[in-house]
């Protein structure tokens, strides 16, 4: 059966996971292009700070794993890790691709079409949470009038304080799977939405946050027949490395 022929999401709830990172190196340009290419209007993204307190697109607390370099994101600046290369790893197509900043990620985004899931990361070399949401909301306020930004952690301090900030942004609580007081955790932020993984899905959590009013998306789920029960039972949404497979 086709993608398509399945019960899926709506397609603006279809989110590009670090972008389309099954089709090109995660958090890159390269990545972003290729989901809006899929037709994505969503791309989950990650942010943290470099040594000299530049917001950078990567997962990791490490340049590592994701480019050709080596070093703490703690000890390297932001033109350090631009000059790196981070296409090479994932394949020799790539070998011009950067390590962008979120600055430079949203001014492309909103050529590109996107809207942002910006997942805040909290790792040891971070001064202050305060220095992490204020750069993030320096960040986002540059972004243009097509683009929609919503903010994800798995940190529910960060959360918090974002909202503190920016109210009328859409707040993700990220858990594998949920506490027995995840109401309680998200009013406490207060959070509408759970990004969750998509193995801790039931249909009786579902129906209880549909009648609460709590948006859910599955992260990260690249099979769209996993998923097929649960669009009924209150499922708003998928992130996906290949948004392809949600988007026919």
């Amino acid at each position: 059966m086709s993608p398509s022929a399945l019960p899926g999401p709506a397609p603006h709830e279809v989110q590009a996971h670090r972008g389309a990172s099954a089709i090109a190196p995660e958090n890159t340009m390269a990545a972003f292009r290729a989901a809006a290419e899929a037709g994505a209007k969503w791309v989950e993204l990650d942010v943290a700070l470099s040594a000299d307190g530049q917001l950078i697109v990567i997962h990791d607390d490490s340049v590592d794993r994701t480019s050709a370099g080596s070093g703490s994101l703690g000890e390297l600046t932001q033109s350090e890790i631009a000059a790196l290369d981070a296409g090479s790893w994932f394949g020799q197509d790539f070998q011009d691709e950067r390590i962008p900043t979120l600055a430079e990620t949203i001014a492309a985004l909103g050529e590109l079409g996107l809207s942002a899931n910006v997942e805040i990361k909290q790792h040891k070399h971070h001064k202050s949470l305060d220095q992490l949401v204020g750069a993030v909301q320096t960040d986002i306020a540059k972004r243009s009038g097509s683009t929609e930004i919503m903010i994800s952690s798995f940190d529910p301090e960060a959360l918090r304080a974002m909202h503190a900030l920016e109210p009328e942004l859409e707040m993700a609580m990220l858990w594998g799977r949920p506490p027995e007081d995840w109401a309680g955790q998200l009013a406490a932020i207060p959070a509408t939405t759970i990004h969750m993984h998509y193995k801790a899905l039931s249909i009786g959590m579902l129906e209880e946050t549909d009648k609460r009013g709590i948006k859910v998306r599955a992260w990260t789920c690249n099979d769209p027949v996993q998923l097929v029960s649960f669009w009924d039972a209150g499922l708003t949404g998928v992130i996906t490395d290949d948004p392809k497979l949600f988007l026919g």
